[in-house]
């Protein structure tokens, strides 16, 4: 399966400009089966969602659906959401037949006061698309490794985030450590540029489970990073190297 990720700068609060954005990135990228977007893509990470948030089914996600329809692919990326009269940092998983999974951000943001806004979301998500197994999960969360922890239930971990430049080489180095604890890929986006409160540097990454990189995005600029997820390696290591089997419960 071929994983691309797409490091933007976000406009901030104007979906429509930067799903405008976002064809013109695609329109130039290589095929792939998989595109993931940044959090809070189509707004930037916008912890007072009152009158930025959308509604579950609302213009951004209509086009995450058609564009994975035109391009026969899946794409992911998360959105603020307001849901039955609550906000959620919603990581959407779209297919191009038109199925939308997603995942509620569990771990909220209480040194931005995210959790002042948004509820948490309480169960863990896998989708499985071409053969993959992929636990979905958003920015903070990497913080926290029992929450991501590998039950023998994926082969993949998304992360998608909005990380501050002050704070990456945290980011990075999780990343990898999520890789080698789990046993499995890894890919992270995250987002350039600024927004009222932060700068953001990228650092988007495909890592293989030896922790190895195996794609990369260039710091401080937009571009794209594109991977081949490997099951038969996957498997193989697993096999010869079951770590996993001796995971604490």
């Amino acid at each position: 399966m071929k994983v691309t990720l797409l490091q933007q700068d976000i406009v901030w609060a104007n979906p429509e400009a930067n799903v405008k954005h976002i064809d013109e990135l695609l329109a130039s990228a290589e095929p792939a089966d998989l595109y993931i977007l940044p959090e809070m893509f189509s707004t930037g990470f916008a912890t007072s969602p009152a009158g930025i948030a959308e509604t579950d089914g609302g213009e951004t996600i209509k086009w995450m659906i058609r564009t994975a329809k035109q391009r026969n692919c899946a794409i992911a990326g998360s959105v603020a959401v307001e849901h039955d009269g609550k906000f959620y940092n919603r990581f959407y998983f779209v297919h191009p037949d038109g199925q939308v999974e997603h995942y509620d951000k569990h771990h909220l943001f209480t040194y931005g006061g995210e959790h002042l806004r948004f509820t948490a979301g309480e169960e863990r998500v896998v989708v499985e698309w071409r053969g993959v197994r992929i636990l979905l999960e958003v920015c903070y969360d990497l913080r926290f490794p029992i929450w991501a922890r590998n039950r023998g239930d994926y082969d993949m971990i998304l992360y998608v985030a909005s990380w501050p430049t002050p704070r990456v080489a945290a980011w990075s180095s999780l990343l990898v450590a999520r890789a080698i604890e789990n046993q499995c890929y890894v890919a992270g986006v995250n987002r350039v540029g600024t927004d009222p409160a932060c700068e953001y540097c990228g650092g988007s990454v495909i890592i293989d489970p030896y922790g190895r990189t195996i794609a990369a995005c260039a710091d401080d600029t937009e571009c794209e990073a594109t991977a081949e997820i490997d099951m038969e390696a996957l498997e193989a290591f697993r096999q010869k190297f079951p770590v996993l089997s001796d995971a604490d419960i």
